[in-house]
């Protein structure tokens, strides 16, 4: 199989759930979905359970999962250490077979993980086809790398040789994704390693452990061998005793600083048995800001504000939790902010509602402790308190916090919540020193009509993804390779045409072309991925 033999690649299309018929297939899918809740993956005898539950209706058991133990750890790590030996050798062409065909029974079933992702995390039905159609692009566009890679050349030929290129796989490693976007990152790592001839250990947030489950089921059917992925469940120390163990060549994360830079730490401590440094892939959080110049187009910036900050509650490591303003008209902004974001309505993901839960009772917590903060910190403009229900969920009114210092917490420190900080800038030299003012560097936006200010930002708006005059959110596979600077993480471009060569290491080969056997060229054939 060749690059040629495939189509170019272009985004999964969103769905249209103003189209009545849209939306009975998502209701007919929750309906599905809500006949298979509770049951039983994975769990052995004697084995301690943990439940997936509802977070808009934490009574509601999605699933019940088996913890796993470091000795389970260490069995996996094993497993895929053995099918590692047949894996590696698979020809790239049957490893891009497999994702295609796993993209093809997502498509196939995309209402039915619609429907997982809204009971088991909290999406509304936009952010959890988003989820689905990001899961199938990750898939498709990994494919289509994969065969690019495979082709890959020297630069040169040198005089007298002949010089190869191969991007040969790493080996047995662990991916470990986070619980907000948990179909599609989660795939798109395990599946980024897969394609390049790696197995994988992968152990999923205890907060969306069933997708991760069905995801597993799903590769198995679309033929994926026994052993090369490796499905764990548990907590912080399974998730340990993976990234320690010596024959772990690679963790790729998405998730929290704290986390990640454990990880990193962890990873570098070569084991006892250890031959290699090990690779970390890491994707981390972020205080993503907006700048919204005096020129700016203020309804628009306002509708890409909200949008960022609290499409799906602001749980994206992406979404906006500052906005900088500047001073001429900081407070048309706010009058307009206010109404805008008061309007938004909470309730069930399952009946579509904008806003919805938190992810967990921790989330809750953390999320109106910061509340409590800030109005000791700027001025509470809309929300400001936890939102009761008759199922209990963990819902927050979105909330808007205004004149906040750059320096204050609210302004530094990432909260992960339906919470926005507005902060004021005297001009656009002080929003974009503001804006750049924090240990992060992952997603930010600028609104302006200024070609001059717009030309700035992108030179000197210190993030891995900046966007101008649209929302920080929503970044397209291909379009958008995602991943940030400074304390944010690798910058390792999910989505993106160098994503791949992170589970890889290239090994060049040259072949004095005097002595070359006629089975030469045929031996070529036998060192790509």
């Amino acid at each position: 199989m060749k690059l040629t033999d495939l189509k170019p690649f272009t985004n999964e299309p969103f769905k249209d759930f103003t189209d009545p018929a849209t939306t009975q297939s998502m209701l007919q899918a929750l309906a599905e979905v809500r006949s298979q809740l509770g049951r039983t993956y994975n769990v052995y005898e004697g084995q301690n359970t943990f439940l997936s539950t509802n977070p808009a209706n934490p009574s509601e058991v999605i699933g019940i999962h088996g913890a796993s133990t470091e000795a389970d750890a260490q069995t996996a790590v094993s497993t895929a250490q053995t099918a590692s030996l047949t894996w590696s050798k698979t020809p790239v062409a049957n490893r891009v077979q497999l994702l295609l065909r796993t993209a093809q029974l997502i498509r196939d079933r995309h209402f039915y993980f619609c429907a997982w992702l809204t009971l088991e995390v909290g999406k509304n039905y936009a952010e959890a086809d988003a989820d689905v159609g990001e899961c199938i692009d990750f898939l498709e566009f990994y494919a289509r790398q994969a065969l690019h890679l495979d082709a890959a050349t020297t630069p040169i030929q040198f005089p007298g040789e002949r010089n190869l290129l191969r991007y040969v796989p790493l080996g047995p490693g662990a991916v470990i994704p986070p619980w907000n976007f948990p179909f599609a990152i989660m795939a798109g790592m395990t599946t980024a390693a897969i394609v390049t001839g790696n197995t994988v250990v992968l152990k999923p947030s205890p907060d969306a452990p069933t997708i991760a489950a069905k995801f597993v089921e799903l590769l198995t059917e679309a033929g994926l061998p026994p052993g090369v992925v490796n499905l764990v469940q548990g907590g912080p120390e399974v998730g340990r005793a993976i990234v320690e163990h010596p024959q772990i060549r690679f963790i790729a994360f998405t998730g929290s600083k704290k986390v990640g830079l454990e990880i990193h730490e962890r990873a570098a401590k070569v084991q006892p048995g250890q031959r290699f440094i090990k690779r970390t892939i890491l994707e981390l959080g972020g205080k993503d800001g907006i700048i919204v110049a005096a020129d700016a187009d203020i309804d628009s910036a306002v509708e890409g504000v909200a949008a960022s900050a609290f499409g799906f509650n602001g749980q994206k490591c992406s979404a906006c939790s500052r906005v900088i303003v500047e001073e001429p008209i900081y407070e048309a902004f706010l009058t307009k902010l206010t109404a805008r974001v008061a309007a938004i309505q909470s309730g069930p993901p399952a009946d579509n509602f904008y806003a919805g839960p938190v992810i967990n009772p921790a989330a809750h917590k953390r999320v109106l402790d910061y509340i409590a903060l800030g109005q000791t910190e700027g001025r509470l403009l809309t929300g400001g308190k936890a939102i009761d229900t008759k199922e209990h969920g963990y819902y927050i009114a979105p909330t808007v916090i205004a004149d906040v210092a750059p320096t204050a917490r609210l302004a530094q420190e990432e909260v992960f919540g339906p919470l926005l900080a507005v902060i004021r800038a005297k001009d656009f030299d002080d929003a974009l020193t503001i804006a750049n003012d924090t240990e992060y560097g992952l997603t930010g936006a600028i609104y302006s009509n200024s070609r001059t200010q717009l030309d700035r930002a992108r030179n000197e708006f210190h993030v891995g993804n900046l966007y101008l005059n649209r929302k920080c959110t929503g970044a397209m596979v291909g379009a958008h390779p995602f991943g940030g600077f400074n304390l944010s993480g690798t910058d390792s471009k999910a989505g993106g045409p160098d994503y791949l060569t992170l589970f890889t290491q290239a090994k060049s080969v040259a072949e004095k072309i005097s002595v070359a056997s006629p089975q030469a060229e045929e031996q070529e054939q036998g060192l790509g991925l």
